[in-house]
């Protein structure tokens, strides 16, 4: 017996008899208040342990040989997507011009309705075998140094800037993994066609919109700084540079795929056009890689991280509300008493 004894007196929960227990309506209010409190803070943990979190890593970035995506998605609205072209050029000595790896170009109306589509790829295909198949008549096409081919491209972008088409340019170029730039203008016209044409630098109104510019695929959380860019000129021209920082970025999910990206920040600098500039306004992104890579890594919380909140939190609540009953009954028993009524009068 005094075993048992001893082991009922470390008891922390001692029961007592249910006609000493006494039920109240207070205590009523207090439980189920206490009971919406816990559901509340359950719920709010449960979620908080469901969420996933990030930690971020730097490392040496020791990749070599890759090639570097570079979505666009751009609109000129002052511009015909007839004279837009791309060019792209890198440190190893590889220039492109006029690119038309997977290149779309969108005719807009004034009111930015698309009104006609062109994939690069097919329009060069198709001048090469024009000029193929025209070359032994160049000589007698040419009036004054343009061929009938230049009159007629004259006349049909004098026509869309009179009509104020614009031009969406979207797709994905794959770029060399070294520093490099590219830039979208009118270099891919004849210099004389593009005098012909807007009868001066000053006249190239390059004010575009930057929908979309990214390196890679995106993941959660990614914020691309130039999404959104709205630059607009006005009785003026010049040239737009964008200076970026490319960082190297594994993105490690929880499911343990990974997804190679890349983040970037950027500088903006523009140079208005001068009266004797030689030079034709243009949309450059001069880009550099940093030799640091980021690993994102998604993190869960432990089980046992949510049965201590749990613990916590539902204990704590349950401890505050035995007292806030225990305050309530007491108050309440105090103001219904007679010598208490007496003692307030």
């Amino acid at each position: 017996m005094g075993v048992k004894q001893a082991i009922k007196s470390l008891d922390a929960f001692p029961r007592a008899e249910d006609h000493l227990l006494q039920k109240t309506q207070s205590g009523a209010l207090v439980s189920v208040f206490g009971l919406v409190i816990m559901a509340i803070l359950f719920l709010h943990e449960l979620r908080y342990y469901i969420t996933t979190y990030t930690i971020h890593q730097m490392s040496v970035d020791l990749k070599r040989g890759e090639t570097l995506p570079i979505h666009i998605n751009m609109t000129f609205p002052s511009l015909p997507c007839d004279v837009v072209s791309i060019d792209a050029i890198d440190m190893s000595g590889k220039h492109e011009v006029d690119l038309d790896t997977n290149i779309w170009k969108l005719r807009l109306n004034s009111d930015g309705h698309i009104i006609g589509t062109e994939y690069l790829s097919d329009l060069v295909e198709k001048e090469h075998t024009a000029h193929k198949h025209d070359q032994h008549e160049d000589s007698d096409q040419k009036i004054h140094g343009f061929d009938q081919a230049a009159e007629n491209m004259v006349k049909k972008v004098k026509q869309a800037l009179a009509h104020g088409e614009g031009c969406q340019v979207y797709g994905v170029l794959d770029v060399q993994r070294v520093a490099g730039n590219f830039h979208i203008s009118v270099h891919g016209l004849n210099i004389y066609v593009a005098q012909m044409i807007f009868e001066g630098s000053n006249n190239v109104n390059v004010s575009h919109i930057i929908h979309d510019l990214s390196f890679g695929p995106k993941y959660p959380g990614i914020h691309n700084p130039l999404d959104g860019t709205v630059r607009v000129l006005h009785d003026t021209s010049g040239t737009f540079k964008y200076y970026i920082k490319i960082v190297p970025t594994e993105y490690r999910y929880i499911s343990k795929e990974v997804l190679p990206t890349n983040q970037f920040s950027v500088t903006e600098y523009f140079s208005p056009m001068k009266e004797f500039d030689r030079t034709w306004p243009a949309v450059y992104f001069l880009y550099d890689l940093s030799p640091i890579t980021v690993t994102i890594r998604e993190e869960r919380r432990s089980f046992l991280h949510l049965i201590t909140r749990l613990c916590a939190v539902l204990g704590g609540t349950f401890a505050l509300t035995g007292m806030l009953d225990r305050w309530m009954y007491r108050l309440l028993e105090a103001l219904t008493k007679p010598k208490a009524r007496s003692v307030f009068r």
